[in-house]
């Protein structure tokens, strides 16, 4: 199987819509799904387009309680192109035979296409075969071409352009009794013979949305001159363009598109800009040249390079590798930068989630950091730029600092609801999960791994030295002293696991001294301690007059980050959080074979009138967070800081214990217990690392995919290579490596950034060589356990592992 490439053969109704999702092509502004041109939103096809961070509110009445969601706006569709044959009924593939159909993403240049042979009921055969590309250099622009050729007729065809913006949001299944129009129509013009343009308007949110459409048909000979006439409707518009065909000869259509809205820089208006982009637009083959190009650029900063052993059977690893680093491409790429976006946690790829940005960011900003860090620097603006909604929500609370929402959209509010809908009981339940305050946590820990990476004091003085700051005088704020044990708790919060948000038969959600939540505020006080010893000394002052914080606050920190309580029981274990020793113990083998897939036991249990709260079960890992994000050594420093003796058994004590406790109903989960694994199982590891690659493309959660990707655990799952098995990270100023390639890996090859410097890295069983590519920038240090040494421009480093 090449490994650039994901085909398709065949069409199939029922997968179609999850091609559709695996198929989205997108540029960091803007996404369109996979769906064909000519499909209609239906139960088969969903053609959706997402702008990058466009939002809107809309609100629904609900058994007489009015409910306010914010979503990810599916913008006009851009796509349609339709045709048929002497004024009969518009091509769809439901409606006749299929004589062979086959669909392929090209990843190394980012270009859908469909090649389809037909038989319509009148007995006319027809081959058609489409590309697309929704370009990576130009932002605003997107292409089709289609060529149809006739077999066996000859007769008159009916070609339509159009730009439908009579689009609703409904892509999710469970939201389909909640408000879904979003769009107010706006103008539709035919600008000239070949051009139509379609405005629109989000109904709350007020962003213009601006499409213009260009149709040129061409045949052997060059371009046709056909008759077109104009159709118009509110909020929609097409092109209708007639001509003849002759047998075996095909014609050619190119279907140009430019997408502009109110909120874009240095335009006058989004609508004349959208018209002016479209007139100046190359063809597609001009396009798709340039569209390339800038493929090949980012592929030459991301690919990783690897062998797996002839022995071992290869499912076709580096194909999906390659379709999640895409994705992740797709959503996070250059023009990212000039956006004020964050990282939504199923990408701009459907309407799951809402287009919501929660913790992934966690798991996603390692790929970025080596790689393009510049892309981190902007999205943890993002949350920069929502810092004083984060300390209005704190305040809301009683407590100080900034509290960050579990789900942010547009402004930063915590856009969580307070109930949802059980797809498996029908039920509509509360909804706690906005107790999820180690958020927090993660956005500081993004922070200080950023610049701990690239050293961007700058970042770090202006933006992220302020939001660790006030992250850390928020966890003080949780705080509960408790006298008895001279310890300090969280209270009712909820940890990662999501499936307990409280305690059997108690009135109030929330659970006590999550061990996780407990931790990660540790380090956060310790780190925004230092921090301020990072900064240069003005600047430190600065902004500790601002914020006004005095040496006593400070003196608070270090004595609660030595002080914090972890519960521990059976001796090593870390509890989850206090009392889940108290628990039972779940039926896993009876529930299997009840159910068969029960990833989502909250969703089975609730349904049974039950709850995950009585049991020993966990949606993902948990406390097996924290060996996930630190290594060995910094967790002995960490619990020795607060007292608690640290041995290195309890590691795989601990995974063992929670890995036999875990439903992976998280797509995260498995990129999780894969790393945890990496050095006492690499067997096992890898096993779960290529479930983790694969969650997407087999739609490991049976049906979830359609909605949306799960960027998580698709950059996730690519970090446990680039990092992981690698080893890589950078502490106290030095790039240190562990490697423990799997068996199955006979090398691994890859290109990262690291302070400036462009390093090339290659790992096989026996040696690590690191490759020092000129630049201007100083030796940097890098190390093999012990053995650090100086690495100079140009030169490398060989170590013998």
């Amino acid at each position: 199987m090449d490994p650039w490439t994901v085909v398709y053969e065949g069409f199939d109704p029922e997968q179609e819509a999850l091609k559709e999702a695996l198929c989205t092509l997108g540029n960091g502004y803007f996404a369109t799904r996979g769906a064909c041109f000519h499909a209609d939103a239906n139960g088969v096809h969903y053609p959706g387009t997402y702008l990058a961070g466009g939002y809107n509110r809309l609100r629904t009445e609900i058994a007489g309680r009015v409910i306010e969601n914010e979503d990810l706006v599916n913008l006009p569709n851009w796509l349609v192109l339709k045709f048929r044959m002497d004024g009969g009924n518009w091509f769809d593939l439901m409606g006749v035979d299929i004589l062979s159909y086959r669909q392929v993403l090209d990843l190394k240049q980012g270009v859908l296409t469909r090649d389809v042979a037909y038989r319509d009921p009148e007995g006319r055969e027809t081959e058609w075969s489409e590309r697309r590309l929704v370009h990576m250099a130009e932002p605003h622009l997107a292409a089709i071409e289609l060529t149809i050729t006739p077999k066996n007729w000859s007769g008159r065809m009916d070609v339509r352009s159009a730009l439908d913006g009579q689009v609703l949001n409904g892509g999710v299944e469970r939201y389909q009794n909640l408000s879904s129009h979003h769009l107010e129509p706006l103008e539709t013009d035919p600008v000239d013979e070949e051009t139509i343009f379609l405005r629109v308007r989000t109904s709350q949110s007020r962003v213009t949305i601006a499409q213009a459409a260009r149709a040129r048909i061409f045949d052997g000979d060059g371009r046709l001159d056909v008759h077109r006439e104009t159709v118009q409707e509110s909020g929609y518009i097409a092109q209708d363009m007639v001509m003849d065909l002759s047998e075996g000869k095909g014609v050619r259509i190119e279907k140009i598109v430019s997408l502009y809205t109110s909120r874009d820089h240095a335009i006058a208006e989004c609508g004349l800009t959208s018209r002016k982009t479209v007139a100046g637009a190359g063809g597609f083959s001009e396009l798709l040249r340039s569209h390339a190009l800038s493929w090949k650029h980012l592929w030459q900063r991301f690919e990783m390079r690897f062998r797996i052993k002839p022995e071992h059977e290869d499912d076709h690893t580096a194909m999906i590798l390659h379709l999640n680093l895409f994705h992740l491409l797709q959503t996070t790429s250059m023009h990212t930068m000039d956006l004020d976006v964050g990282v939504p946690s199923r990408g701009w790829h459907g309407e799951a989630y809402r287009g919501h940005i929660f913790w992934d960011e966690l798991f996603i900003f390692p790929m970025l950091n080596l790689q393009m860090p510049e892309i981190t620097r902007s999205l943890l603006m993002y949350r920069y730029r929502r810092l004083s909604e984060a300390r209005k929500a704190a305040k809301a609370e009683g407590l100080k600092g900034a509290m960050y929402p579990w789900q942010s959209g547009s402004n930063g509010r915590e856009e969580s609801q307070s109930v949802h809908l059980n797809p498996k009981s029908g039920r509509w339940i509360p909804d706690n999960s906005r107790l999820q305050r180690h958020v927090n946590a993660a956005i500081a820990y993004n922070i200080y791994e950023y610049h701990a990476c690239t050293g961007d004091t700058e970042f770090l003085s202006f933006y992220g030295a302020e939001m660790m700051l006030e992250i850390a005088r928020f966890w003080v704020s949780t705080t509960t002293y408790n006298r008895g044990l001279d310890r300090y708790e969280i209270l009712g919060v909820m940890g990662p696991d999501e499936y307990h948000d409280g305690y059997p038969d108690a009135e109030r959600a929330g659970l006590n001294n999550n061990a996780y939540t407990n931790i990660m505020a540790t380090w956060v006080l310790e780190k925004a301690l230092k921090v301020l010893d990072i900064l240069p000394e003005d600047r430190s002052r600065e902004l500790c007059e601002v914020i006004d914080l005095d040496q006593k606050e400070l003196d608070e920190w270090e004595n609660i980050s030595r002080r914090m309580r972890v519960v521990f029981h059976d001796d090593d274990i870390i509890s989850q959080f206090e009392g889940y020793d108290q628990l039972e113990e779940f039926d896993w083998e009876g529930y299997s074979k009840r159910y068969g897939d029960i990833q989502r036991l909250d969703r089975i249990l609730e349904a049974e009138n039950d709850t995950p709260n009585r049991y020993k079960v966990s949606k993902q890992a948990d406390a097996l967070m924290l060996f996930y994000l630190f290594s060995a050594e910094e967790l002995k420093h960490l619990f020795e800081r607060l007292g608690y003796s640290f041995d290195s058994e309890i590691i795989p004590k601990n995974i063992q214990y929670y890995l036999q406790r875990t439903s992976h109903g998280s797509t995260l989960s498995r990129v999780v217990h894969a790393w945890v694994l990496t050095r006492s199982d690499r067997e096992r590891s890898w096993r779960l690392c290529r479930e983790a690659l694969k969650s997407d493309y087999t739609d490991v959660q049976g049906g979830t995919t359609p909605e949306g990707i799960h960027l998580g655990a698709m950059a996730g799952s690519v970090n446990i290579i680039q990092e992981g098995y690698t080893g890589i990270e950078w502490r106290d100023d030095v790039l240190r490596f562990n490697p423990c390639l799997p068996e199955e890996l006979d090398h691994l090859t890859m290109d990262i950034r690291y302070r400036g410097h462009s390093l090339g890295v290659h790992i096989t069983q026996e040696t690590l060589t690191v490759n020092n590519r000129r630049c201007a920038e100083k030796p940097i240090a890098v190390g093999y356990r012990d053995d650090v040494r100086e690495l100079k421009a140009g030169k490398s480093q060989t170590f013998h592992l």
